[in-house]
């Protein structure tokens, strides 16, 4: 490894835990810098005390993995090659697995952004990627007794009476609850998501540090207008606590996709489901983990699968599940799947799903780059007087439309997919000056997470379609035939409908 990469993992590892000893001290300051006062012993109130305690608690891993790096690049001046690779991946997994415990241990927010973390870009390394892969279903779970408080404060029963059977053992443990499978009183296998005690305080508690991360994100992006963001981030993520609403919008996929036959909505049980429990029919199937590994030819139905739910159901029903990680997905040979969670979803006005239009139609049909350029001035991505040509315009948001740009077969790597992720956050490339100048407006926050998730699963599994012809499948503007089988059985689904 070269002198240079050796520095600049030294730099990565000091940096670490100096921002989170940055971010404990700005809390901190935030909040009277002093942790006296009412609501716990020595006594910030209970939220500031949540925040300095959960900031804390990230700034100790940082400082760890800091120190941890000083230590191993210590070992390794003295060490050949070969043995000063064997350290750094000593390292790398050590430190990923402190990591994940912690982040697990936290729930709420953060622990997403290690769920996240374990797909959003290949370029991480392999053993942090394999321990943070932990957290998309198999987190830490809660202890058995609080379970139990939790379904009895819902239920007015505890699992044992309130269903006529119960397995403690969760089948899922994840951010804000995790999943036990049981059977009703009259015979029906459900699984059960129970929300963790305290985890309203603990989301609450990372919303406030949100700030920082806008702080740093305006300094980067000074086009950026935070505000919105984050109140769109903040309501989308407070919904996820109230289990009422997911059942609402369960309910919507469920009733427009039922039948179908490749996407599967598990129903909702409304008799066993309150704002902090959840029950809803038990579904089966392999994770994702397991489908990297099934033939060619069932990766391909699979990938096909996640792309006509994310799309269709954003131009059908005007909706998007906005949390496609790995752990949300049951899959089954012949292309079917289960589609779960239903926590983080956005309903789009008829308005907004138009403005999708009027940029695919710019961008992809008609190739008119001064439409594209009026259509992101009108919605606030760009200001019209940003001095760059239109080459330079096409060639930066053209990306994120290029494998529907031709009629033709392509695959979408994860070499694809992680420039998709650094395109967003690389300032040194030659779209600096778009990316500075650029805003997001609040219906298109969300549904980002096609770019920066769903993608990265794509470029695992290998997808490779004629996603132009899908897509003139899916968009209404266009209602292009069935290009596959898969499209043939659908289009027969659809027609029986009506």
């Amino acid at each position: 490894m070269s002198g240079a990469r050796w520095a600049r993992r030294a730099a990565a590892g000091a940096a670490l835990g100096a921002a989170a000893g940055v971010g404990v001290w700005l809390t901190l300051r935030r909040t009277g810098s002093s942790a006296s006062g009412p609501g716990v012993p020595g006594g910030l109130p209970v939220q500031a005390a949540d925040r300095v305690q959960r900031t804390a608690r990230l700034a100790t891993a940082g400082a760890r993995a800091g120190t941890g790096y000083v230590a191993m690049r210590a070992r390794a001046v003295v060490a050949d090659e070969d043995r000063r690779e064997e350290l750094e991946a000593e390292y790398q997994l050590r430190t990923a697995e402190q990591v994940a415990t912690m982040l697990g241990g936290m729930k709420g927010a953060v622990m997403k952004l290690g769920q996240m973390a374990s797909y959003l870009d290949q370029g991480l390394p392999e053993p942090v990627r394999q321990v943070l892969a932990d957290l998309q279903s198999d987190a830490p779970p809660m202890a058995p007794e609080l379970v139990e408080q939790v379904v009895a404060d819902e239920l007015g029963e505890r699992p044992g009476r309130a269903f006529a059977a119960w397995d403690p053992t969760p089948l899922a443990a994840a951010s804000i609850g995790q999943v036990h499978r049981a059977r009703t009183h009259d015979g029906r296998e459900v699984a059960v998501k129970v929300q963790y005690p305290g985890v309203d305080r603990a989301i609450a508690a990372d919303l406030e540090n949100t700030d920082l991360l806008f702080q740093v994100m305006s300094f980067l992006f000074p086009g950026l207008d935070p505000g919105p963001i984050v109140a769109e981030l903040h309501e989308r993520i407070v919904e996820e606590l109230d289990y009422r609403i997911e059942a609402s919008h369960q309910r919507t996929f469920a009733e427009y996709y039922r039948g179908h036959p490749f996407i599967h909505v598990p129903e909702v049980l409304d008799g066993c489901s309150t704002s902090r429990v959840l029950t809803t029919e038990l579904a089966t199937g392999a994770r994702f983990s397991e489908v990297v590994g099934w033939s060619e030819d069932e990766r391909q139905l699979a990938a096909e699968c996640l792309y006509r739910f994310a799309f269709g159901s954003i131009y059908g029903l005007r909706a998007f599940n906005g949390d496609p990680h790995p752990g949300n997905y049951l899959f089954r040979p012949g292309g079917q799947v289960t589609f779960l969670d239903y926590g983080l979803c956005k309903r789009f006005t008829g308005d907004e799903v138009s403005v999708f239009e009027r940029m695919i139609r710019a961008m992809v049909l008609d190739r008119d780059i001064a439409a594209y350029r009026r259509t992101l001035d009108r919605i606030g991505i760009l200001p019209s007087t940003l001095e760059v040509d239109d080459a330079q315009i096409a060639e930066y948001f053209g990306h994120f439309y290029e494998f529907v740009m031709e009629d033709a077969v392509l695959e979408i790597t994860p070499e694809w997919s992680s420039r998709s992720v650094r395109a967003f956050f690389d300032l040194s490339g030659p779209h600096a000056a778009i990316m500075k100048a650029a805003n997001l407006p609040p219906s298109m926050v969300i549904i980002q997470r096609i770019n920066l998730g769903l993608f990265a699963l794509f470029g695992d599994l290998g997808a490779r379609n004629n996603w132009r012809r899908i897509a003139e499948e899916l968009w209404p503007f266009v209602d292009g035939p069935p290009s596959t089988p898969m499209g043939e059985a659908i289009a027969e689904w659809e027609r029986s409908r009506r």
